[in-house]
């Protein structure tokens, strides 16, 4: 499923529209040439994403899990995997960029405080 691209890569594909069609010929060949089902290739570059510190491209990555029907759970759970291998600080940073695309509806609720 296509969702909307963001203004900049619309500009992109608008002004270069042949270097565009490459760049998602070039993409689609990647995800057909594998074994890994299309869940789980989701996942890996969103992974990837993370890992790399991409904000943008976690964004983009969050955008088209959630139009495959990817939950914000198994969204965050990959942040939650970075969390020894990317340090606590950079999992915070990218948790907050997945929830700049979830929205405050996703955003995880803070359990009540317990009484002391």
């Amino acid at each position: 499923m296509k969702t909307k691209l963001p203004d900049l890569p619309e500009t992109l594909a608008r002004q270069y529209p042949d270097v565009w069609k490459s760049f998602e010929a070039l993409a689609n060949r990647c995800h057909e040439a594998g074994p890994l089902d299309a869940k789980t290739r989701r996942l890996v570059k969103l992974g990837i994403a993370v890992g790399a510190g991409l904000e943008g491209g976690v964004h983009a990555q969050v955008r088209n899990a959630l139009a495959e029907g990817i939950t914000a759970s198994e969204l965050r759970h990959v942040v939650l995997l970075g969390l020894t291998t990317i340090g606590f600080p950079a999992s915070m940073a990218r948790f907050t960029w997945i929830n700049d695309v979830l929205g405050k509806s996703h955003r995880a609720r803070r359990p009540p405080k317990s009484k002391p």
